[in-house]
């Protein structure tokens, strides 16, 4: 398959919008709707921060949650979490989760309720890239990435 192809089959999403965000709840936090995709790798980017982001909370480090409808009860993607909470000097990395879909997994997938800690703020955004059957993520240095957790 060459390049052309593939990226014609690549499904896009926004799923954090950009933002800076201190002392709470990242605002705009939506899913990604999976339907007919083989893995979707979310990538995270954060910018300045001088803040801990975690999910939830700020010990618990950032994880993917999973549903069969959009507005149901999400619960946490198995093996999705990343190793650690994002520390408050950890500044101009990109960080990714990669979802196998060939595995058992629900259609929705977003972060879980990520939140900033209480000080200037972070900056951070992610996205989502859903790929088809035959185009699968490969190692996190090739993707130029800090994380990469496969799930």
């Amino acid at each position: 398959m060459n390049l052309k192809a593939v990226l014609k089959q690549l499904k896009f999403g926004q799923v954090i919008p950009p933002q800076i965000k201190n002392n709470g709840a990242l605002a705009g936090n939506t899913y990604f709707d999976t339907l007919g995709l083989s893995a979707v790798l979310f990538l995270l980017e954060i910018g300045a921060t001088d803040v801990v982001i975690g999910s939830t909370d700020t010990s618990t480090p950032l994880f993917l949650e999973e549903c069969d409808t959009s507005g149901g009860n999400y619960t946490k993607v198995a093996d999705s979490e990343l190793a650690a909470v994002i520390a408050d000097n950890g500044d101009s990395k990109l960080r990714a989760v990669a979802v196998d879909l060939t595995k058992t997994h629900k259609r929705f997938i977003r972060w879980n309720a990520p939140t900033a800690g209480n000080s200037t703020g972070a900056n951070l955004s992610s996205i989502a890239i859903g790929f088809p059957s035959d185009v699968l993520p490969s190692s996190a240095a090739q993707q130029g990435l800090e994380e990469l957790v496969e799930a």
